[in-house]
């Protein structure tokens, strides 16, 4: 038998799944908990939902290491706007911040981000500094059909939930658990979802009326010769 080689320097496969929505009063981010590198899942449980200020938060997909240092530099910059203005960032100005980091950077970096918050000025608002994480291929469709205009918080949080369990049951790229932020004029809710509390897809689900059934529960005669 041959021994199997790895090449340290083929590119890796960096999949993800998140998710922002904007609903009547605020915004749902969501995503998965898989880190991979290649065909090796290196964390199962981690964080891909990170804190900028206390009314925005972002999203983060494709390399770990690029988007994490993103993410500081954006909340270190952040953090002294607000210092020099006396009230906190906007929406806006967090998503130009990322955005510049990002495409001045991007010979470098490998990395997508969705940025998303709620601020006095235009209520609640997301913008994406687009790469597509691996589970957005099966998510088009669905949300051609679920989304829709003025929806409440509740009906937000499920369509994300739902979505990040498609991607999930579909995407080998995506899984683990479930993570979400609600923001709103009220500050941001985080919320969990275990894996065995994610919904089932079709064929995650136990058959019923299988061919299957019928030929373990018949016990047909032996054949004499």
């Amino acid at each position: 038998m041959e021994n199997a080689s790895f090449d340290v320097d083929q590119p890796h496969s960096m999949g993800t799944t998140i998710i922002g929505v904007t609903y009547n009063g605020g915004v749902v981010l969501g995503a998965d908990s898989r880190t991979s590198t290649g065909m090796y899942v290196a964390n199962r449980a981690s964080d891909k939902i990170t804190q900028l200020t206390d009314n925005v938060y972002v999203c983060r997909s494709g390399s770990a290491a690029d988007s994490q240092i993103i993410s500081d530099y954006v909340r270190y910059f952040l953090h002294q706007h607000t210092i020099q203005l006396g009230q906190p960032a906007t929406v806006k100005v967090a998503a130009n911040l990322a955005r510049l980091l990002s495409y001045n950077n991007k010979d470098r970096l490998q990395t997508g981000m969705i940025v998303g918050g709620w601020d006095k000025y235009e209520g609640g608002k997301i913008y994406g500094i687009p790469l597509g994480g691996s589970g957005s291929t099966y998510l088009y469709g669905f949300f051609d059909q679920a989304w829709k205009e003025g929806m409440t918080q509740e009906e937000a949080e499920k369509l994300v939930v739902t979505a990040v369990s498609l991607a999930i049951a579909r995407d080998g790229a995506s899984g683990g658990v479930v993570r979400t932020v609600t923001i709103n004029k009220d500050g941001a809710t985080r919320k969990f979802y275990p894996g065995d509390s994610l919904k089932l897809w079709h064929e995650e689900l136990e058959p019923v009326n299988s061919l299957l059934d019928d030929v373990s529960a018949s016990s047909p005669e032996p054949m004499v010769s």
